[in-house]
């Protein structure tokens, strides 16, 4: 499972690099290859300064070894051996009209002593983080996260758009970090899902996200705005920047595990702002960002 799972992503970042330089029409995604001292390594691909993007990355890999202390904690394990390999991947777009986004499917193994798989299981999914809201592109990509969902089972969608809405939430600012999408972990074997099952789901997630996210940018890149309209999308950037340095546990089990510093805070935008004790203006297009970060909407039958 892990090299098809492995061979996939590496096909994924192809396709995915490939179709967002094309719409940029400026820039080049630059690749860098690295390898990890205790096992493995990864293709980190970064996009800068581009006519869409200011900067992205699309970055895979793949490491194994020991499971450090702290993880085996968090895990409740012993002494294992792991593998883990994902593809994720984060966009901020230049125009604060287009939404940054951002996913990652990724596939885990621990092993005994004797190198037999104790545990595996799948993750992933892909959410949007809008600065202007607009109503139909929350709409269309949730869409295509629950057509991909309903192929595999029809309470997917549901269960991880709650499971989304709950995690990409920073509980310091009462508010999510943006309007959702997907989120799972920890998919097993079980009496209806084998590994294969979720290997087709998850695939079948990650086959979506360009027909998710590619016509927003699309309709949104060449929109007018303000210096201010960009000054409030450097204020919510850093609100992104809270949730990962705070709260998101593929940046701790990057840092936990060695990780390359490069690639796990490549998701960090270029351009941020933190503005003292910042509101909106009562009845402003901010203000309706913000409400709607604080009370999750069900986009499929609004």
């Amino acid at each position: 499972m892990k090299d098809t799972f492995f061979k996939y992503i590496h096909s994924l970042q192809d396709t995915i690099t490939s179709a967002l330089e094309k719409i940029d029409g400026k820039a080049l995604f630059k690749e860098d290859i690295w390898e990890r001292p205790e096992g493995g390594g990864g293709r980190t691909r970064v996009i800068e300064n581009g006519s869409v993007f200011e900067k992205g990355g699309v970055n895979i890999s793949g490491v194994h070894g020991k499971l450090p202390k702290s993880m085996q904690t968090y895990f409740n394990v012993g002494e294992v051996d792991f593998f883990a390999c994902g593809l994720s991947l984060v966009l901020h777009p230049k125009n604060p009209m287009v939404p940054t986004v951002h996913a990652n499917w990724r596939y885990f193994e621990m092993y005994d002593e004797n190198g037999h798989i104790v545990d595996s299981w799948f993750g992933g999914g892909q959410d949007l983080t809008p600065y202007y809201l607009f109503e139909e592109d929350a709409i269309h990509f949730h869409k295509i996260c629950k057509t991909a969902c309903d192929r595999h089972n029809q309470s997917f969608y549901n269960d991880y758009k709650t499971r989304c809405d709950e995690y990409f939430f920073n509980t310091h600012r009462d508010e999510a970090r943006g309007i959702g999408g997907l989120f799972f972990d920890y998919c097993k074997a079980n009496e209806t899902m084998s590994m294969e099952d979720w290997y087709k789901f998850v695939t079948d997630v990650g086959n979506s996200f360009l027909e998710a996210y590619v016509p927003i940018v699309e309709k949104r890149k060449d929109l007018t705005y303000t210096d201010a309209q960009r000054t409030w999308q450097e204020i919510r950037r850093g609100r992104y920047v809270e949730f990962n340095l705070v709260h998101d546990k593929g940046t701790l089990f990057g840092l936990k595990t060695n990780g390359r510093i490069e690639s796990i805070l490549m998701s960090l935008p270029p351009h941020v702002q933190w503005v003292y004790d910042h509101h909106p203006e009562k009845g402003s297009d901010e203000e309706k960002l913000i409400e709607v970060l604080r009370h999750p909407i069900d986009w499929i039958n609004k």
